[in-house]
C-alpha cells in the first residue's frame, strides 16, 4: 500500500513539473514571437519615418503624381491605427504597394534619381526595405517554433488549457507579386 501511494505521488509530482516546464517554454515561445514582431515594426517604423522625406524631396522636384502622396499618406494612417499584428501587417502590405507606386515614379524621371537627396533616401530605404525583410522573415520562423510546439502532443493539451493558441504568419499582400505600374498620360 505505502509502495503505490509513493508511486502516485511521484508521477502527480512529475506531472506538475512537467505542466510548469511546458506551460514556461510555452510562454517563452509567445514572448519570443512578440518580441520579434516588435523587431518588425521597429523597421516598418525606420521605413515610416524615411517615407515622408522621400515624398518631400520627390514633391519639389515633382508635383503632377499627387495622388500617389496622398494614398501614401492613408496607408500611413491605417498602419498607425492598426491595433494588432494581423491588422498592422496588412496596413504594411498597403505601405509597400504605395511606396512600389513612389518608387516607379522616381526610377522614370532622371531628375529625381540625380537629386542628391533623393538618392540618399533612396538609398536608406533599400537599406531598410531589406532590414524589414529579414526582420519578417525571423517573425515567421519563430512563428512556426511556437505553432509547431503547441501542436505537438502532448503539449498541445497543455496549450489548449492553457490558452495558447495557433499564431499567424506574415503573408505578403495579394497581389504583391506584381509589379506596380505607373501610367504617365
Amino acid at each position: 500500500m505505502k509502495k503505490g501511494v509513493i508511486i502516485v505521488i511521484a508521477v502527480l509530482v512529475l506531472l506538475v513539473i512537467w505542466g510548469f516546464s511546458g506551460y514556461n517554454g510555452l510562454v517563452i515561445l509567445n514572448e519570443n514571437a512578440d518580441a520579434q514582431w516588435a523587431k518588425v515594426e521597429t523597421q516598418y517604423q525606420r521605413r515610416f519615418d524615411l517615407i515622408p522625406n522621400l515624398v518631400n524631396a520627390t514633391k519639389a522636384v515633382l508635383t503632377q503624381e499627387q495622388t500617389v502622396f496622398g494614398d501614401i499618406a492613408e496607408a500611413r494612417s491605417h498602419y498607425a491605427n492598426a491595433s494588432n499584428p494581423d491588422d498592422k501587417a496588412a496596413a504594411a502590405s498597403e505601405v509597400e504597394s504605395t511606396l512600389a507606386r513612389l518608387l516607379v515614379i522616381v526610377e522614370n524621371y532622371p531628375q529625381l534619381q540625380s537629386a542628391s537627396t533623393v538618392r540618399d533616401l533612396m538609398t536608406q530605404l533599400e537599406g531598410t526595405e531589406n532590414r524589414v525583410s529579414v526582420e519578417r522573415t525571423r517573425f515567421n520562423d519563430t512563428i512556426r517554433d511556437y505553432n509547431t510546439t503547441i501542436k505537438r502532443f502532448p503539449r498541445n493539451i497543455l496549450a489548449a488549457l492553457t490558452g495558447f493558441g495557433e499564431r499567424n504568419y506574415f503573408e505578403a499582400a495579394s497581389g504583391s507579386e506584381n509589379a506596380p505600374g505607373v501610367n504617365f498620360e
